[in-house]
């Protein structure tokens, strides 16, 4: 009898009916979040990226407020959001992918609560991460260059299409690449010869981030939820918005503690066409750029409003994900 309840239950996860629901919760989820914590995303991508602007400001949360007051009254209500549209852009698709993902690599790997380890659930955020951001990431470098763009960087065309030919005709000097006497292809080649490539600039390093986010994110929401949240009897549990709220805080906190640094170098890279628009960034130089100019601090710049900003996106994104889950019966 059991077993043939639990064959049902592995495919109703599979089928189309279920996945689109499952997605569809985790894109609304997603959008909800991001809209929450939309200026703070904004300031934060100003420090980690040192813009020259706002650097004054980097490092405290006092900052991060005087930050968003000086945006508010050169820019108004939509400078604190620019590049939002983007990021829902984005983020719809992307937080259903994960999401949803998730849903079936956990199902995958741990089809009965018997078989829940820590290791499985961070294989699963991880999976689900690294897949969501494959398909999105090219939205994600529109969003960060739309949010970079301030008074000392005066482009006149900021719009998503006027980013999308910035980036497109970007061009780093072709012979500017390997050190003499050492033969090694040159990637500036291939970015020339695959525009496409342009749109993935960071790409490595956000998918290297994603290991750790996504993973300890899962991982830690996993755990706490089986050990604090048990489920009564055999029965299935019904945890209250209130303990997703707070379990979903603490993987927040957790998961950007654990990838920040990450976090840092991918911005870096992402603007690298405005900042140095006649060079690719590399990871090395990039790294060695941060650490020759602030050290160690340098990889956690910002990592306060990180918290300010993840910690309730996080709570939100998870909790609206389990309620759209149970109202569409997921």
């Amino acid at each position: 009898m059991s077993s043939d309840v639990s064959a049902k239950t592995k495919r109703d996860t599979r089928s189309l009916h279920y996945v689109v629901r499952s997605g569809l919760a985790g894109g609304v989820a997603g959008c909800f979040a991001k809209t929450v914590v939309a200026p703070l995303d904004r300031v934060k991508i100003l420090f980690q990226a040192s813009n020259p602007d706002f650097q004054k400001y980097a490092g405290t949360w006092s900052g991060a407020f005087r930050a968003g007051s000086e945006i508010y009254k050169s820019s108004g209500t939509r400078g604190l959001f620019r590049g939002h549209s983007v990021t829902l852009l984005r983020i719809f698709p992307y937080a259903a992918i994960r999401y949803m993902a998730y849903d079936q690599v956990h199902d995958i790997l741990m089809p009965t609560r018997e078989q829940e380890t820590n290791f499985r659930r961070f294989s699963a955020g991880s999976i689900s991460g690294m897949i969501s951001v494959f398909f999105t990431y090219p939205l994600e470098v529109f969003r960060v260059r739309l949010a970079f763009h301030t008074k000392f960087f005066d482009h006149s065309n900021i719009s998503l299409y006027g980013s999308f030919k910035q980036i497109y005709h970007e061009h780093a000097d072709s012979k500017q690449s390997v050190r003499p006497g050492v033969l090694a292809p040159n990637p500036n080649l291939y970015f020339e010869k695959y525009p496409i490539l342009k749109f993935y600039r960071g790409f490595s390093a956000t998918m290297i981030g994603m290991i750790p986010y996504a993973g300890v994110s899962f991982l830690s929401w996993g755990f706490l939820r089986a050990h604090f949240l048990p489920p009564p009897n055999g029965l299935k549990s019904k945890p209250t918005p209130v303990a997703d709220l707070t379990i979903g805080a603490v993987s927040g906190a957790v998961a950007q503690t654990a990838s920040y640094p990450f976090e840092v170098i991918r911005r870096r890279m992402q603007v690298g066409g405005i900042t140095s628009p006649d060079r690719w960034l590399r990871w090395g130089e990039t790294i060695c750029n941060i650490w020759h100019k602030s050290g160690w601090r340098g990889f956690y710049v910002g990592l306060s409003i990180g918290y300010l900003k993840v910690v309730p996106m996080t709570a939100v994104s998870f909790t609206v994900w389990q309620s759209g889950k149970r109202l569409l019966g997921v």
